[in-house]
């Protein structure tokens, strides 16, 4: 009975202690399936079998091929020799010269030509690991991947099989026929071709230079979404925003909050809050607080409406304003009116409906104003003011008003200065004249013609020509219900000294409302943008849905 128990503990032991020398029971060694020919040496390679010819092996859903291999059947781990391939689930295959398997660990180290191909993508590189446990392939000797028409070259980089993402922190190149896409800090999902970049990126694409600090795009589609410090360069012009959208197809752009247009060859900035351009038309549309600069040798014009849009070819621009349009032409000149419309390649400014200009202490109405700038010079040449054309000068010595008006009126500046403004049909006037400073007389008078001669802008003699009338009356003479001619209307508080008087209350809050979301998204903006639905949804054309999974499913 003492010997059957002792026996007994014996056979116990003996089982305990081989359950004990086995690494993974429960299907989980890893299993010779075939070999032509089978060897142990234990000179040669200790603890091991030898396996030559056709040899396949598995663990699990992976399946082990090579021609030659040292079987370590107690540590459950494998030398792989020759014509290597490792599947996984026949969604990932590793190819080399030599590799190595853990199936403990449950990790594959591949080294010699290896070539790893994922379900859109194949990877090439000397060396690649591959861990099992979180579905990662990693390498750290240079690779080349070849996705669809990307092709991308890294010196490191990882694959998550679960994801179908590549993570490259190094310096990455991705090329096809479209796009050049390099960053240091870049994700690329190989299925739906989506790359999300932090950090300085640069995308180049037909005559187009992206840049950003934190943005996506679409390698498939070309189109983009950028968050920080962007920008887009393309016929020496550039445009910047806090947040900006592309699309090469539609040869779109558009920027919110803000958006900043440099045009170098049109020597214009534009700025807004809110900025769509297409390239493809010449065209850009501002709203938000928009204002256009054009930059002249010796002043600078600016334009500002609720909307604005620019169109047509270089050195032949034509900007559109509506409603509420206004204009600041530096050093001593402003407008308003419902619209204005610019046209660069006859250096033509029209002011229509209700339009006003003012020009040192003169004031111009009428239906329509016209401002010609000579293109050669970019000067001042001349202005018309078409049906019911009024100007009004303060009195510089006094409280009346300098008047004159007429069916249409043509000036002609010299210097940015108006010198003469000629009134024709109907005109009238009413003209205050002094001597030494002492008001001697008001003058009143019709004829058909008016000629207005200035000096410094002011206005110095009067003249009515063709069929003139009129009477010069003593000061005293002449009652206040009469210094006033039909249809005057001084609209001095209307006028902008400066270029921050061309905006008003309800847009400034455009700058606000930018300002509240520049601060809200001051911290997405400080870590990767997030991966986007269409990203995580993408369907292939004619498969079932790709569902990424979180790495903790």
């Amino acid at each position: 009975m003492k010997t059957f128990f002792l026996n007994l503990f014996f056979l116990l032991f003996c089982c305990a202690f081989s359950f004990a020398q086995t690494p993974e029971p429960n299907g989980k060694i890893i299993k010779l399936l075939a070999s032509d020919f089978t060897d142990v040496n234990e000179y040669e390679v200790p603890g091991a079998k030898i396996l030559t010819g056709n040899v396949q092996m598995q663990h699990d859903s992976m399946y082990i091929y090579c021609n030659k291999a040292y079987f370590f059947e107690k540590e459950n781990y494998a030398k792989l020799f020759g014509n290597v391939r490792i599947i996984q689930d026949d969604t990932l295959q590793l190819n080399s010269k030599y590799a190595e398997y853990n199936g403990v660990e449950k990790i594959a180290y591949a080294s010699g030509n290896v070539v790893m191909t994922s379900p859109d993508s194949s990877l090439k590189s000397e060396k690649v690991y591959y861990d099992r446990n979180t579905g990662i392939a990693y390498y750290n000797d240079n690779a080349t991947i070849t996705n669809k028409l990307n092709t991308l070259k890294s010196k490191s980089g990882k694959y998550y099989t679960r994801e179908l993402k590549y993570e490259f922190r190094t310096q990455v190149v991705i090329t096809n026929p479209e796009n050049v896409i390099k960053s240091n800090h870049l994700d690329f999902y190989e299925d739906s071709g989506h790359a999300y970049l932090f950090g300085p990126s640069t995308i180049d694409n037909k005559g187009n230079h992206i840049y950003t600090e934190n943005g996506f795009y679409d390698t498939r589609l070309n189109e983009g979404k950028m968050i920080e410090k962007s920008f887009i360069l393309y016929d020496n012009k550039r445009i910047e925003a806090d947040e900006m959208y592309y699309d090469e197809k539609r040869s779109y752009a558009k920027g919110i909050n803000n958006v900043k247009v440099t045009d170098t060859i049109n020597n214009t900035i534009a700025t807004s809050h809110f900025a769509e351009v297409f390239r493809a038309n010449d065209s850009v549309f501002m709203t938000k607080k928009p204002l256009i600069q054009t930059i002249a040798e010796k002043d600078t014009t600016y334009f500002h409406a609720k909307n604005i849009q620019i169109v047509g070819p270089d050195k032949q621009r034509v900007i559109k304003g509506y409603p509420n349009a206004r204009m600041y032409r530096t050093p001593d000149m402003s407008g308003k009116a419902d619209s204005l419309h610019y046209d660069q390649k006859i250096g033509l400014l029209q002011l229509i409906r209700k339009p006003v200009l003012f020009k040192d202490e003169s004031q111009l109405t009428g239906d329509v104003i016209h401002l010609i700038n000579n293109v050669e010079t970019e000067k001042l040449d001349s202005l018309k003011v078409l049906t019911n054309a009024f100007v009004i000068q303060k009195d510089s010595l006094g409280a009346g008003f300098n008047q004159a008006k007429g069916i249409n009126m043509y000036g002609k500046f010299i210097d940015d200065k108006i010198r003469q403004i000629d009134l024709v049909q109907n005109a009238e006037m009413i003209y205050y004249v002094y001597d030494e400073e002492v008001l001697q007389g008001i003058d009143k008078g019709i004829c058909s013609k008016i000629v207005l001669e200035l000096e410094d802008n002011k206005i110095t003699t009067a003249t009515r020509m063709i069929n003139p009338e009129g009477t010069t009356y003593p000061p005293e003479q002449f009652p206040e219900n009469a210094r006033k001619l039909a249809g005057f209307n001084w609209r001095g508080d209307e006028r902008m000294y400066s270029v921050d008087e061309l905006f008003s209350d309800e847009e400034l809050k455009h700058d606000d409302k930018a300002e509240e979301e520049v601060k809200k998204n001051e911290k997405v903006s400080e870590k990767p943008m997030e991966v986007q639905d269409k990203t995580l949804n993408f369907k292939r054309s004619g498969k079932s849905p790709n569902v990424i999974k979180k790495r903790s499913e």
